[in-house]
């Protein structure tokens, strides 16, 4: 059976839920939601298991923090002997309007600590799902920034992105990363 790991990034502890940093658990909230599956406390992180049309699929929220992403990642790779072409990373990014998200095949982490540490451990060729989180923020402001909470009037421009990453979830793991590119990048500006 084939079979994918979804991860989305964040840190755990209730702190930093609704966080800026936390949109990649927010989505993988999100599709556990819509599947009607529940994430189990495991080694590096919260992991939930749901199949899509045959397909395995794995969804992984790093328990390492942030920069330490990476070993779950790797970590999880290996255990369900995983081939990267079959990894997508979700995470928020400061350099995309609120709102608006991105899916690259591959790349450099774009000043991203956590896919920067995935990228130390397995390289940059990995799918990854970046939204943007805006960059509203005085000069030296964006720790403070990306560990902010989401005011209800963010969530009113982030939502439409997080219901949209749970549909490139899916297409991911039915069409890869090439057709769900092409169907989905151009939805991910706002208007």
């Amino acid at each position: 059976m084939d079979k994918y790991l979804i991860c989305g990034l964040g840190n755990p502890g209730d702190e930093y839920a609704g966080t800026r940093h936390n949109t990649g658990f927010m989505v993988l909230d999100a599709f556990a939601k819509a599947s009607n599956i529940c994430f189990e406390d495991k080694r590096y992180g919260y992991v939930a298991e749901t199949s899509i049309k045959g397909r395995k699929v794995f969804l992984l929220k790093p328990t390492t923090f942030m920069n330490l992403s990476g070993n779950a990642v790797r970590y999880w790779l290996n255990k369900e002997n995983i081939d990267q072409q079959r990894l997508l990373v979700v995470s928020d990014d400061v350099a995309l309007p609120l709102g608006e998200f991105r899916l690259k095949a591959s790349g450099s982490n774009g000043g991203h600590n956590g896919l920067g540490h995935i990228i130390q451990l397995i390289g940059q060729d990995y799918a990854r799902l970046r939204l943007g989180i805006g960059n509203d923020f005085p000069r030296g402001g964006q720790v403070d920034w990306v560990l902010g909470h989401y005011s209800d009037e963010d969530m009113k421009l982030l939502q439409p992105a997080i219901d949209m990453s749970v549909e490139i979830i899916k297409s991911f793991v039915l069409q890869g990363i090439g057709n769900t590119m092409n169907q989905f990048n151009k939805l991910g500006k706002r208007k």
